[in-house]
């Protein structure tokens, strides 16, 4: 994904955004974004998946959610090591990398994932129709959620209406820790903690009192 989006992009414009590069502009968002993704589909799916388990006793709803949440954040924290790593060494030596927004936005995509694929994991299993219309509007989900480029290049109109994207956040804080020059004046850390958080808490309770009906639904 990030080669094809660096070389389409770059047939239509000379220069990123931000920096010399397409591949580590796209890098550095696509990244933590996929991080997201990855952990809110594992996490809806985390009853689905350990189903058959779920009959034995000693196996509780809350151990296959912690699973598969440890299990994909330990994998894509691996992913991502490498690939950052890589696309700076090949074709962005001279970047220095400051480390603390970039580990604050993949901690709160990993937060933001947790709490929205718990809630969903509640909702798809109780509402096959959910999950359908879950799938259908987050469909453009990149595009909205600043992959492709960076708040600052958006009309006033369009930057009210993404602010409320939480994602969008955690794409430009990941970047400022790629381009030092860059200072992303809109992020609110608490506001995406706060929609992380919450989903979690009313996933968390919906799941304790209709887990059965959703083992046994499936």
């Amino acid at each position: 994904m990030i080669v094809i989006l660096s070389v389409g992009f770059s047939l239509l414009v000379r220069m990123p955004s931000l920096g010399n590069g397409f591949v580590l502009f796209y890098a550095s968002a696509y990244l933590v974004f996929s991080h997201y993704k990855s952990i809110e589909k594992a996490t809806n799916k985390a009853i689905a998946f350990s189903r058959p388990l779920l009959f034995y006793p000693a196996v509780t709803w809350l151990d296959a959610l912690l699973a598969r949440i440890i299990l994909n954040t330990l994998t894509n924290l691996l992913n991502m090591i490498l690939i950052i790593g890589g696309v700076i060494f090949l074709f962005a030596p001279g970047i220095v990398p400051y480390y603390p927004p970039m580990i604050e936005a993949v901690a709160l995509a990993t937060l933001l994932g947790v709490g929205v694929g718990t809630l969903n994991c509640f909702l798809m299993g109780v509402s096959p129709l959910y999950t359908t219309l879950w799938k259908m509007a987050t469909r453009p989900l990149m595009i909205a959620s600043g992959v492709l480029y960076i708040m600052e290049d958006l009309p006033d109109a369009a930057r009210d209406v993404l602010w409320w994207n939480p994602l969008i956040h955690i794409t430009a804080m990941f970047r400022t820790g790629i381009y030092p020059y860059y200072h992303a004046q809109f992020l609110s850390p608490m506001y995406v903690v706060a929609i992380g958080l919450g989903s979690f808490a009313i996933g968390l309770l919906f799941l304790n009192s209709y887990n059965k009906n959703i083992i046994n639904n499936e």
